[in-house]
């Protein structure tokens, strides 16, 4: 079977919705908790459930799209859900009652990414390197929801987040039931399944590059867990303003999106093992800046250019990598397991050393641990790939 016209825009705008929920969500969502009230505690344990439904979820809808033997299906169903589920936030505003709609939201929410992953490379076949052409506009939504939020807030009261959340969720749900389906996936335990290949979803995961590229992403997620929580606390005691706070997330996402542009050039010349190794390296030194540099804005802005390196990179080569070695008929699976060791698992187990590190040691031993974390990633792709002559020379 092969695959039919590209759905650039489609698929594009579905990223661009997806994205543009963080860019609302997660900067405005925590100001509407402490709006009514809760505690820290409260709204940290609200806020959780994004990271433990994106350890949890992505496996089991991943196993269901490959049982299946389609992906569209399950991502419309969890863009429906998701937004049926976010209703809730309308009627309560009791931390009990909160805590269901918040479950529900995040575990449909976070089934359908790494679905939607696996059908674009689907869809883009041979032209696999064309991916980060889409995935940019991902970036895009996040930048236009980040500095649209904010310009709306200054002029709509607090209370008025749920709703433009809400408005977002919409978006996804409506660009869910624009997507095409791709190459349809065999289902397991078919003919045509065990036709393709016979190698299991476990065979697979025990193969060393496998294992260590998710050790290795799991690392760089946790390396990024104190950015993600400390980064704007960091650079406010530091005496920066938050328009200039806003300013510096803004230019990490600028960059991963001009890198994301030339991702294909890079992808033809570089192989997937070298792009992985010189965003670790990178990672280092940016959290060693970030740490110990922050009072220098010139050491900030050198930094930040780093993201495009140590998310927009590292992201882009590392679900090739994935959709190179696991095959059709477990391939959404395997990119159920990327997202929930990395940004699940990862994202999680970082925030939560980072936040036991940050008080007793300070912001820049808090920093040096997401270095460390990057270093052993460093060390798990140069030892775990190296044995594979196809990943350091020849990228297909």
């Amino acid at each position: 079977m092969t695959a039919g016209p590209l759905p650039y825009w489609r698929l594009s705008l579905y990223y661009f919705f997806y994205f543009a929920f963080i860019g609302v969500f997660s900067p405005y969502f925590t100001l509407y908790l402490q709006s009514l009230s809760l505690s820290a505690v409260d709204i940290g344990l609200l806020m959780s459930q994004m990271q433990l439904m994106r350890l949890l979820a992505p496996t089991f809808w991943g196993w269901l799209a490959d049982k299946r033997g389609r992906r569209v299906d399950i991502i419309r169903l969890s863009a429906l859900c998701a937004s049926v589920g976010f209703t809730g936030f309308f009627l309560t505003e009791s931390f009990i009652q909160l805590f269901i709609p918040m479950t529900l939201m995040a575990f449909f929410w976070s089934a359908s990414l790494p679905l939607v992953e696996s059908l674009t490379f689907s869809h883009l076949g041979a032209q696999s390197h064309r991916y980060s052409q889409i995935r940019l506009w991902g970036s895009v939504g996040f930048i236009v929801a980040v500095l649209l939020g904010g310009v709306l807030l200054d002029h709509l009261p607090i209370g008025d987040v749920p709703a433009m959340v809400f408005v977002v969720l919409i978006g996804i749900l409506v660009m869910a039931f624009k997507l095409p389906e791709g190459l349809r996936l065999p289902k397991s335990g078919t003919l045509e399944a065990a036709e393709e290949v016979v190698q299991s979803f476990g065979s697979v995961m025990r193969e060393r590059r496998v294992w260590m590229l998710m050790l290795a992403c799991f690392l760089m997620s946790s390396a990024h867990g104190v950015y993600y929580v400390f980064y704007s606390i960091h650079l406010d005691t530091l005496g920066y303003s938050k328009g200039m706070i806003g300013l510096l997330w803004s230019l990490g996402v600028l960059v991963e999106i001009a890198l994301f542009m030339v991702m294909a050039p890079l992808m033809r010349r570089y192989s997937l093992r070298a792009l992985l190794v010189a965003t670790y390296a990178a990672a280092v030194v940016r959290f060693l800046m970030i740490g110990w540099g922050g009072e220098s804005l010139l050491m900030l802005l050198v930094a930040q250019t780093l993201h495009g390196l140590t998310f927009g990179v590292h992201h882009a080569a590392a679900i090739a990598a994935v959709n190179r070695w696991f095959p059709q008929h477990i391939h959404a699976r395997g990119q159920a397991m990327y997202s929930s060791l990395s940004f699940g698992g990862g994202g999680l187990f970082g925030a939560l050393v980072s936040g036991l590190v940050w008080e007793p040691l300070g912001a820049g031993w808090a920093f040096t641990l997401g270095s460390v974390f990057a270093a052993l990633g460093w060390y798990c792709i140069a030892r775990g790939m190296a044995a594979h002559p196809e990943c350091p020379d020849s990228p297909q």
